[in-house]
């Protein structure tokens, strides 16, 4: 663009440049750029973690591999940490404060030592996925992935954790007169069921843990005070018999209960479905579809938060 002067001479004009009173949101439009580490469509999502499931298998076995690696007895620990528990809690509530009332001896032992592996399985993923985020921001800074990754692979480590540690249940279970059959196979739903649930809670921890670190420190109290509520050391009806029935019903139908109520029903001869509360099946899956999905989403949603400090 020109203009001519009053001496005739020809100005050359500046024009208006087309990226002129464009926001910043505008100029990335105009020239195609994107946000890095922006939260895709959970559509996206989904198909992003899928392609990395190799990844989040071999990063669990390993931090399997390594959690014990400088322990002389190594892998034993796995099964010996819930067994030293269990064998604990047996002297202080099944001897002294007689929390096995209603239970006979060949039962009790398989029923508390089942609790402690099962509200354990939920434990340790819980306290896993609230670092799971914090704790790697290394990782997490230095590389491009779906983060979710981090907390379903801590999920899926305690999840082989707990496999290892059946052989061991297997076994208490058989010396106290509960030998395998067929009620045995309705282990593997109530272990994936449980594991969706695991993972949804670690979903949730983690985004919550990501913004407050003190919340590691906070939940093993939480933790500890579900654990009592949940009837690992105690039939719940038996125990609170003298109580008001919603009390009991309100304990039996929280998780933790109910997944450790259906892996005694499958797993111990003389548990029968008396013990269990009405519907256990359809409320187990219920809190599995619901605490999965609803974690999952929520974790999502603050995706490209994690690890901006």
């Amino acid at each position: 663009m020109s203009e001519t002067t009053h001496d005739a001479t020809v100005a050359l004009g500046t024009g208006v440049s087309p990226e002129e009173g464009l926001t910043a949101a505008g100029l990335a439009a105009r020239y195609g750029l994107t946000v890095s580490g922006a939260r895709p469509s959970l559509a996206e999502y989904v198909r992003q973690l899928w392609d990395r499931r190799h990844f989040i298998l071999a990063f669990s076995r390993a931090k399997l591999t390594a959690q014990y690696s400088q322990a002389k007895l190594g892998q034993l620990w796995q099964v010996a940490t819930p067994l030293l528990n269990a064998a604990v809690y047996f002297f202080i509530f099944g001897m002294i404060l007689k929390a096995n009332r209603g239970l006979d001896h060949d039962v009790y032992i398989p029923f508390l030592v089942t609790g402690v592996f099962v509200f354990t399985f939920t434990q340790s993923s819980v306290m896993a996925g609230v670092r799971a985020i914090s704790g790697n921001l290394g990782l997490v800074r230095a590389l491009h992935f779906p983060r979710a990754s981090l907390p379903i692979s801590f999920a899926l480590q305690q999840l082989q954790q707990l496999l290892y540690s059946m052989i061991v249940l297997f076994a208490v279970a058989a010396a106290f007169g509960s030998y395998p059959d067929l009620s045995w196979l309705l282990i593997v739903p109530v272990l994936v069921l449980q594991f969706l649930f695991n993972t949804g809670l670690a979903l949730i921890f983690a985004r919550a843990g990501s913004r407050t670190p003190d919340l590691a420190q906070l939940m093993p109290f939480v933790m500890r005070t579900w654990m009592y509520a949940s009837g690992v050391m105690f039939s719940i009806p038996i125990f609170l018999a003298d109580k008001p029935q919603w009390l009991a019903n309100v304990l039996q139908l929280n998780p933790a209960a109910i997944y450790m109520d259906l892996m005694r029903f499958a797993l111990i001869e003389g548990y029968g479905s008396e013990n269990l509360p009405d519907h256990a099946w359809a409320v187990a899956g219920g809190w599995a579809a619901l605490i999965a999905l609803g974690g999952f989403v929520y974790f999502w949603k603050a995706e490209e938060r994690y690890g901006r400090g």
